[in-house]
């Protein structure tokens, strides 16, 4: 197990954080000092790679590529005429023009570290673009982990406060997955989410209800007769089921949301939800409505190309809706209520969900 901080060692730590993140073997190459009072606006590739094309159209002339987790500047917002109509954001970018469909818009964002947390964890969100988690091994010491990454607006637990393998202060993380699957990140890439953030919306509106419309990819939220938000999603891909897999449909019919969690693990065949099947650990704001396939409404960090299926079966939305719509179903979740791992997750009978094609 690493070195966890005295109170001596965390003022010790946490005065020459900025300092130690400096160094881009462990980080990833955004130390603070460069970006502190840079308001930025940032995109990172979401797909192994993108095509910069000369005119903000998909059948114009690609004139390079950019490939995952590069990171680009965004200079302008484009949506011309021509769409593709479903998602018709472009970037204008250094070279050219990108879709929007694989780029995140991300910003960097660090956070003081906080020394003492509740009982059952803090949770968390990711503000910088990404963020390399670390394993701990008593033999083996600090490694990187091999799976995955950590990305912008994923959340995670925070449980822990150590010495990082750069000398500075590093959170613990324990994955939703197990109470013994812990990696390890430096503690300014994370957010603390105050409870406030975290408040039920309008909470004594008995009649709400969900409509999700796989034909055009929308999703809308009632109280009554009203509509409070009406987005598009990114429904299931559909296609040849393979043996042993579950369906990459989207499921029809009624449903109600029966759990739901602010983190969630997804992917390497675990309630997949990607196209590549890559591990996805932090998923935001999930709300399961259907449990034999593990069927759920979801934040999704790995694309942004809402309007157009996309998933393997759950409903994606922006991470910023998904958040909304957390706050406003049922069951209720009190994050003050919190006490360990098992309160991380709330279950009930809970808001009706109807989905539907026209």
């Amino acid at each position: 197990m690493p070195h966890r901080l005295s109170r001596r060692e965390f003022l010790k730590v946490s005065s020459a954080a900025a300092g130690a993140l400096a160094g881009v073997a462990f980080t990833g190459d955004f130390p603070p000092e460069q970006y502190e009072d840079q308001p930025l606006r940032m995109g990172r590739v979401a797909y192994d790679s993108i095509s910069v094309f000369d005119a903000p159209k998909l059948n114009a002339s690609t004139v390079g590529y950019r490939f995952r987790d590069e990171l680009m500047n965004i200079y302008r917002r484009i949506t011309p005429v021509d769409g593709p109509a479903y998602n018709p954001l472009w970037y204008r970018v250094w070279g050219g023009y990108v879709h929007s469909a694989f780029v995140q818009e991300v910003q960097v964002r660090f956070n003081e570290v906080q020394e003492t947390f509740p009982a059952g964890g803090q949770l968390t969100e990711l503000s910088v673009p990404f963020s390399q988690p670390y394993n701990f091994d008593r033999y083996e010491g600090w490694t990187p982990h091999s799976e995955f990454r950590l990305y912008y607006g994923s959340t995670h637990w925070v449980t822990g406060l150590v010495e990082g393998p750069d000398g500075g202060a590093w959170y613990q993380l324990t994955d939703e997955l197990s109470d013994t699957f812990k990696y390890y990140v430096p503690a300014q890439h994370l957010r603390p989410i105050p409870p406030e953030e975290l408040a039920p919306i309008n909470p004594d509106s008995a009649d709400k209800r969900i409509q999700i419309d796989l034909t055009w990819q929308t999703l809308t939220a009632y109280e009554g007769d009203q509509a409070v938000l009406r987005t598009q999603i990114s429904g299931g891909v559909g296609g040849p089921v393979p043996a042993g897999s579950l369906s990459a449909d989207t499921p029809l019919g009624d449903f109600n949301i029966q759990a739901k969690t602010a983190s969630k693990h997804m992917g390497a065949s675990r309630l997949t939800d990607t196209l590549g099947d890559r591990a996805l650990p932090g998923v935001p704001w999930t709300m399961f409505f259907e449990a034999v396939g593990g069927y759920a409404i979801h934040g999704a960090y790995w694309h942004n190309n809402f309007g157009w299926p996309m998933s393997r079966g759950c409903v994606n939305m922006r991470s910023d809706e998904a958040k909304w719509l957390f706050r406003w179903i049922t069951p209720d979740w009190d994050i003050n209520a919190v006490e360990s791992s098992a309160d991380w997750e709330a279950r009930g009978f809970g808001t009706p969900v109807r989905i539907i094609k026209t």
